[in-house]
């Protein structure tokens, strides 16, 4: 059937829906006072992390981060598109899904992963055709069985391919561009994205192409090419080979990141089948989230040149907090000039995994790595050590790991563990973890004006209560500059736009977003749950303390400007204006 969901069809499937009874037919849940835990199906843990929250529609397990609505449990669980989820769910309450049609022609995802299906056949065709194509796989040492399993092809040399064979029409044109396969001109005209290069399909958790990835056979630059951010592909959730291993592997111990495409397809060649890599951008949480969705065991392999370390580094910080009891990541080093293609051509299977038995745990790549920024030999190298170390260590959740980090570092600084943990320990921030200021008391609600904290708890009032925002005035957040508060408004108009949205339903609106994350851990917050608390006013209030902080700001500036230059008469006015409403100024 054509045509889009209407949004307001699922924001009321959404609101309708028993989130409870839809994951409870999946997984056994048990009743938590008001809301529901479980083991968490996406991640392998002991005790129960996951918590479905029936009066806000919503899950959120506090050990991987996963989060949602029901369509979203119902697309992460049973591998549904968002249509198959909606249908599904819609079917299950008796409800006929309705379609709208738009005056442009609707960009379905079923057409758009059909199109990437046909190009991608299209390629794999190519390449049989072109035998200097094969040649350069075979001296590769890609045999075609496994190029058959990866789906490799090429995009032969031409502007103008695609764009020929799949662009006869203004729509299909718009097509090419949506899934990134062709770029505009400033002129108007069309070109291909990729020209003369193997390529490699990128696909998601069901198989379905979603991009690709394109590598030059010659000296050109850049040496690999990725498809741009589109509706079906983002590379900060993706990572090229994991549908692979999946399927090659019935149960995934362990996983490897590498840099390359080649470096996935090459260890598969050689029988290891646990490769993973990123796609042209640094390791992010979501990588982390799917990796140990599948097992515990992560391994970082690089270069052992600069850049290599670098790289294993940054993935390092963004690990720090995914670290806990019965997760283990190591980093491995390969010699300068080797990466894992070139090493398991010449060295062979066993002796990469014999390298990956011997990399290096975090714990010691971090304190190895920072005690080499310093002089170990002096009192003040040391102390530079444990300044150096205590943010790191604080990002990592209490337990046993950062237990044995702490003493491990103890040691090599030669301090007590408990003296050592006394100074790195942001105490700060462990009272807020465990919602006290230090007394036992509960903690006071009042942030300091204009803190990130404020505009973090509005926008947590906001979708606990979403219909608290219904009288604010989100026009006091204009000139405010703060963190987030681009975010707070939208959510606040979005909300007094549809006044009967639900948490779940503002969440589901950012399932897609880069801001979803964040959001779907806010809302797990517990908040008060007070006769006399006044959700309404609590939000006014930090709205004020925003536009108070933001009227501060920008009297600083214009303060800062006429020692400067001679402000306008306009900015003198609104100096005058602004000051007597700050205070700052007579």
């Amino acid at each position: 059937m054509s045509g889009l969901i209407p949004q307001q069809f699922v924001d009321d499937l959404i609101a309708r829906a028993d989130i409870v009874e839809v994951i409870g037919h999946r997984i056994q849940l048990k009743k938590a006072g008001r809301e529901f835990k479980a083991v968490c199906p996406f991640h392998e843990e002991k005790s129960a992390s996951f918590t479905v929250s029936p009066t806000k529609g919503f899950y959120h397990c506090f050990g991987c981060g996963a989060h949602g609505t029901a369509l979203g449990f119902l697309m992460e669980y049973d591998h549904m598109s968002f249509v198959e989820a909606v249908e599904s769910l819609a079917h299950s309450m008796g409800m006929e899904v309705p379609r709208e049609e738009s005056q442009r022609p609707a960009r379905r995802y079923d057409e758009l992963f059909e199109l990437m299906q046909q190009i991608e056949r299209y390629f794999q065709a190519q390449l049989k055709e072109h035998g200097a194509a094969v040649d350069y796989l075979k001296n590769r040492g890609i045999d075609g069985a496994t190029a058959k399993r990866f789906g490799i092809g090429l995009a032969p040399a031409g502007w103008s391919n695609v764009l020929d064979r799949f662009g006869n029409s203004n729509e299909a044109i718009e097509r090419l561009l949506a899934v990134g396969l062709i770029i505009r001109k400033d002129n108007g005209q069309h070109y291909d994205r990729f020209r003369d290069r193997i390529m490699f399909p990128i696909r998601d958790g069901r198989g379905r192409t979603i991009g690709f990835g394109g590598r030059v056979m010659g000296n050109d630059e850049p040496k690999y090419l990725n498809s741009p951010e589109t509706v079906l592909f983002h590379k900060g959730r993706e990572l090229y080979g994991l549908y692979e291993a999946r399927q090659a592997l019935r149960n995934i111990q362990q996983l490897v990141v590498v840099e390359g495409y080649m470096d996935v397809v090459g260890l598969a060649r050689h029988g290891i089948d646990f490769a993973v890599a990123t796609l042209g951008t640094a390791t992010t949480v979501d990588h982390l989230n799917n990796l140990f969705r599948l097992c515990d065991e992560v391994y970082f392999s690089f270069d052992g040149d600069r850049a290599g370390r670098a790289a294993a580094w940054k993935a390092l910080e963004i690990a720090l907090p995914q670290v806990r009891e019965g997760r283990q990541i190591r980093f491995v080093f390969l010699p300068e000039g080797q990466d894992p293609d070139s090493f398991v051509h010449q060295y062979g299977a066993g002796a990469f995994e014999k390298a990956l038995a011997g990399g290096q745990p975090l714990s010691d790549f971090l304190i190895d790595e920072l005690a080499n920024q310093v002089d170990m030999n002096s009192v003040d190298g040391r102390a530079r050590l444990a300044e150096l170390a205590k943010p790191l260590i604080n990002r990592i959740p209490q337990g046993v790991f950062r237990e044995l980090l702490t003493a491990q570092l103890a040691e090599k600084i030669g301090l007590p563990v408990a003296r050592l943990d006394s100074l790195i320990t942001d105490r700060s921030a462990a009272q807020a973890r465990r919602g006290t200021g230090g007394t036992g008391m509960r903690p006071r609600r009042r942030a300091v004006a204009g803190s990130p904290s404020v505009v973090r708890r509005a926008i947590a009032l906001v979708l606990h209560n979403p219909p608290a925002a219904a009288g604010l005035d989100a026009t006091l957040l204009d000139k405010v500059s703060r963190p987030g508060t681009g975010l707070l408004k939208e959510i606040i108009e979005m909300v007094q736009a549809e006044p009967d949205i639900t948490t779940a339903g503002l969440l589901e609106r950012w399932r897609n977003h880069e801001k979803g994350q964040h959001l779907g851990k806010l809302a797990a917050l517990e908040m008060p749950d007070l006769e006399d608390f006044d959700a309404g006013a609590e939000l006014a209030e930090c709205l004020q303390q925003l536009a108070v902080s933001g009227a501060r700001q920008r009297v600083e500036f214009l303060i800062e400007k006429q020692r400067v230059t001679p402000l306008t008469e306009a900015e003198r006015s609104e100096l005058r204006s602004l000051g007597r409403g700050s205070g700052m100024v007579g």
